[in-house]
């Protein structure tokens, strides 16, 4: 979209999530981008879709590296939890091992069901993922 390596600058990270976010499908947002040293940062906040989905997002941002360092990521629908993405290390499900440590916590059980998250990655946005996958999801409804 607007530069090749968002995650290198605060200025360029905040100046992508904004453009991101400006889609006919997101309400508003309260997501926000702030240092946290010269060369780490947080992006955090929620996203407020249409339909009543609401996108619960926090990122650790490493500037100088150009990585997300961490993160979590929350779908909710009438404030019910649809599903959440995150990187907590499950070395020993090895149906996971493919994106490693990146997954995906979908029904039945939510806490315990667990896929493979391709896609998510630690040295890329993943903000387009998903905003995406959620305004796929918000035509089925």
């Amino acid at each position: 979209m607007m530069h090749q390596h968002p995650l290198k600058s605060l200025n360029d990270y905040s100046s992508f999530v904004v453009a991101w976010l400006d889609r006919p499908a997101v309400l508003h947002s309260t997501v926000i981008v702030w240092s946290t040293s010269p060369y780490t940062g947080v992006a955090e906040g929620e996203v407020f879709f249409i339909l009543d989905v609401r996108l619960r997002i926090r990122q650790e941002l490493d500037f100088d590296a150009g990585l997300i360092t961490a993160y979590g990521y929350e779908l909710y629908r009438h404030g019910e939890l649809l599903w959440r993405y995150d990187d907590f290390p499950h070395p020993q499900d090895r149906t996971l091992a493919s994106t490693f440590p990146h997954h995906k916590h979908v029904p039945p059980d939510i806490k315990h069901h667990r896929v493979p998250a391709a896609g998510i990655s630690f040295s890329h946005p993943n903000l387009p993922l998903l905003v995406e996958e959620i305004e796929r999801l918000l035509r089925t409804f």
